[in-house]
């Protein structure tokens, strides 16, 4: 579970939008870059390089 306060503080790097938690894929997805960051170990991964992009229908949501 991710903390709410980091979530709070935490901003996509590419395009400085706010962050979703996405609890069953354990991820902070941000709709305007479309990219989904992972969450390892406890540990948001704010990479843009380790980031997913999402699809067309999570994009959606």
């Amino acid at each position: 579970m991710l903390d709410p306060k980091l979530l709070e503080i935490l901003v996509c790097p590419v395009s400085k939008a706010p962050l979703e938690y996405v609890a069953d894929k354990d991820e902070l997805v941000c709709r305007a870059s479309g990219l989904a960051y992972p969450i390892r170990d406890d540990i948001p991964v704010m990479l843009e390089s380790e980031a997913r992009p999402l699809t067309a229908e999570e994009r959606e949501r």
